[in-house]
């Protein structure tokens, strides 16, 4: 019996746990999947030595960026994007990082396509942006960073104004805001500026409607939570984890 798992902070309420036991229960597998959920990355060693059954680990908030210094190699894709999401676990004890969020990201595009501007607004800059913008520079858009602190090519948020959101009609929320159970949080965007024309993606699956996607509803936007992302993340995460006869 292999066990998979989830390393993270605050992650209880995690899809991964309950879509990848589903699934082993589905095809009758005696495999585990568990959530680590830990304060301080200083704790993995710790989860590794008291679980020798562990064959992948997923990664999630805040660690995607942290964890890459804890493995023997990433692969390419990943190098280029900055963040891990996924862990092979070698039968020799190696770990081997992967990102798995931007093809689960294109996937979930692909299905919201087309909308007549190429230009996208990503909102946020931390690690599960940087596989988003990866993303968007593969499909050709013109990207633009929004953060809270002014640096070098980063627009803040208090720059964002009508000509800005309108010249931008794909815009995804990469941060935390709004998730469970912090769910009156929201991006600091002029709403008034969001038309039918724009699409609007949220990182966030729990809850399934963020105040994000509902103030840009209303401004009669079309709207995607991050729920069909997770699902393609995860599918290929599985895919990485079985083809390495794992």
């Amino acid at each position: 019996m292999a066990k998979y798992g989830l390393i993270g902070n605050n992650i209880g309420y995690s899809f991964s746990k309950t879509f990848f036991n589903s699934k082993f229960k589905k095809e009758e597998r005696s495999d585990s999947y568990e959530n680590f959920d830990i304060p301080d990355l200083s704790q993995f060693s710790e989860i590794l030595l008291n679980n020798p059954k562990l064959k992948g680990l997923n990664v999630t908030i805040p660690y995607k960026e942290s964890i890459i210094k804890c493995l023997d190699s990433i692969d390419s894709n990943a190098q280029k994007i900055g963040a891990i999401n996924t862990i092979e676990i070698t039968s020799e004890g190696k770990l081997i990082g992967y990102n798995t969020d931007y093809i689960g990201f294109k996937k979930s595009l692909n299905n919201l396509l087309p909308i007549s501007k190429k230009n996208a607004l990503v909102l946020g800059t931390g690690g599960a942006s940087k596989a988003i913008v990866y993303t968007l520079k593969s499909l050709n858009y013109k990207i633009t960073q929004v953060s809270r602190v002014k640096k070098e090519g980063i627009t803040t948020y208090a720059e964002l104004n009508k000509e800005v959101m309108i010249q931008h009609q794909l815009i995804i929320n990469c941060t935390p805001l709004g998730t469970f159970p912090n769910i009156d949080q929201y991006p600091d965007i002029p709403y008034q500026h969001i038309t039918k024309s724009h699409l609007i993606f949220d990182l966030t699956y729990n809850p399934l409607e963020t105040m994000f996607m509902k103030l840009s509803k209303e401004q009669g936007a079309r709207v995607s939570n991050g729920l069909k992302m997770l699902e393609f993340q995860a599918e290929e995460a599985w895919s990485i984890w079985e083809a390495k006869n794992i």
